[in-house]
């Protein structure tokens, strides 16, 4: 599963968010389940930043972001990103796509 995370941030504060983002990434890299990530600024456009991660399962992700490490080091930074959907899934030949809609839990 893949996590992207957009961020408008203005070139002054660009520096200090550098560490920030680093920081909130090396936060999720210590929780199970993650399996890589990135970050990364738009050549383009200075103040548009990215935060990809990788992850096992959604499931993995989810409970990353409810860790108290998380919560501390991360959120603040995390709650930043511009506001659109940022989980995806894998797309190889031959899987089986999620299909949206209600889930049951039984």
């Amino acid at each position: 599963m893949l996590v992207v995370n957009r961020f408008r941030v203005p070139v002054a504060e660009g520096e200090s968010f550098r560490v920030d983002l680093q920081t909130a990434r090396e936060a999720l890299a210590a929780c199970a389940g993650y399996v890589g990530g990135e970050l990364g600024r738009n050549v383009d456009d200075p103040e548009l930043w990215v935060l990809s991660t990788r992850w096992e399962n959604v499931g993995s992700y989810r409970r990353a972001l409810s860790s108290y490490d998380v919560k501390l080091r991360a959120v603040a930074t995390l709650s930043r990103a511009v506001e659109e959907p940022s989980a995806y899934e894998q797309v190889e030949p031959e899987t089986t796509l999620n299909v949206g809609g209600a889930r049951s839990i039984g």
